[in-house]
């Protein structure tokens, strides 16, 4: 039986896989529209200044002989309200393909926990396969928030590449749990550990995008189209900020919760091991960015890289220091 869930999850994360790879296509068409827009209304922009002007000219001159009627009806015909435009059809096909792949992917981490009989985040695999199935879930769930969708090219990216690397590099059979695994703490730590790195995610794909538009607005080469119909970066860096404090807020959890755990199972809150200091580490990060964005003169692109640098800084705690660095949780890289 055990083998069974085993194989239902192998065959749910490469489906998982194989539609995140044509929802990441759909957003990458969707760029590529908006850099297509951008360049028509752009285009466009000129004539329609000509005839705005003509048309004014005209409105004018009918004035002048029907005592104004005139100007109401032609100024109703130039600046009538358009009715709400409707999502593209390749970014709402991006969307359910991506809701589709994450139900496989939620489906892949649940039969990978009922072939274990536990909870399935105990080595590198397992936590790759959990914690981007909890990074895409936060990108669908903040859209009831905020449109976020110009970031499903990176989100869905980055989850492909994270679980083809975790299902060719790490992947290893259903063993048991060694003894300091063994903890109601493994449930806590560890997912509100991956459910803070959704969060610190987007904001770093944000701040990406915030770098990006604050080259265009200063008038820097970066012939980018589809920046034209983002958010302003100064709206970026806030959304980014707005996340990221969610995040470092679960993160100090973490952080607290190891310590109680480590207490728990070697008798001691904090003994200076790699990846009990790179998470110190990354929580110094983001506590710095929270400070420098209160602080005004750190607000803009010095704010944005140190939360690029922050996320950069959780990849090589997850990757470096579980491969290459020796200490008490070497069994994270089992």
């Amino acid at each position: 039986m055990t083998e069974t869930f085993v194989s239902y999850s192998l065959i749910a994360v490469y489906s998982a896989m194989a539609i995140y790879t044509f929802a990441f296509v759909m957003f990458a068409v969707d760029l590529a529209r908006r850099s297509a827009e951008s360049s028509d209304a752009s285009a466009a922009s000129a004539t329609g200044l000509a005839t705005a002007s003509a048309q004014r000219a005209t409105v004018m001159q009918a004035a002048a002989g029907s005592g104004g009627t005139a100007t109401l009806t032609a100024s109703t015909a130039v600046n009538g309200d358009a009715a709400p435009a409707r999502a593209p059809q390749s970014l709402r096909l991006a969307m359910a393909l991506t809701v589709i792949a994450w139900v496989l992917h939620v489906s892949a981490v649940v039969f990978r926990g009922v072939a274990a009989g536990r909870v399935p985040w105990a080595n590198m695999f397992e936590f790759t396969l959990t914690a981007t199935a909890l990074i895409v879930g936060v990108f669908l769930i903040v859209q009831f928030w905020q449109d976020l969708r110009f970031l499903g090219s990176f989100i869905t990216g980055f989850a492909l590449i994270a679980l083809g690397i975790g299902t060719s590099s790490f992947y290893v059979d259903v063993v048991p749990l060694p003894p300091a695994l063994q903890s109601a703490w493994l449930v806590i730590h560890v997912f509100v550990a991956s459910l803070s790195t959704g969060f610190f995610a987007l904001a770093a794909g944000l701040s990406v995008v915030q770098l990006m538009q604050s080259r265009r607005e200063a008038g820097k080469a970066l012939k980018l189209r589809f920046l034209d119909t983002l958010p302003p970066a100064d709206r970026l860096e806030t959304l980014a900020y707005r996340l990221t404090v969610v995040g470092f807020v679960m993160w100090t959890f973490t952080l607290i919760a190891g310590a109680v755990w480590a207490e728990r199972a070697w008798g001691r809150y904090w003994g200076w091991d790699t990846k009990e200091v790179w998470t110190f580490i990354i929580w110094t990060i983001y506590a710095g960015y929270i400070h420098a964005r209160a602080t005004r003169g750190w607000r803009g692109s010095r704010s944005a890289w140190l939360a690029i640098v922050g996320f950069a800084a959780i990849i090589f705690n997850f990757t470096i220091v579980n491969l290459f660095f020796k200490g008490l949780h070497s069994y994270s890289g089992l």
